[in-house]
């Protein structure tokens, strides 16, 4: 779970490099999640929200596109 969480972080780092107001917003997400779930013993919810958790580390990585304008009409 930890390797996970510490994942996510990283990941976040990585997609909003630059945005402070992302990262941010990301950050909360992800520590509201795994403390919101931080008391869960049943073994078959902790693998499910492991695996949510594991896809959206994917999507994050390949999903997400940071925009920068270069120019007036070129971003």
């Amino acid at each position: 779970v930890l390797k996970l969480f510490k994942l996510l972080h990283r990941t976040r780092q990585e997609v909003f490099k630059n945005d402070t107001r992302a990262l941010e917003a990301a950050r909360q997400k992800i520590n509201e999640e795994f403390k919101n779930n931080q008391d869960e013993t049943s073994e078959e919810k902790i693998n499910e929200l492991l695996k949510i958790a594991s896809d959206v580390e994917v999507i994050l990585r390949t999903s997400v596109i940071q925009a920068v304008h270069t120019d007036s009409d070129k971003i």
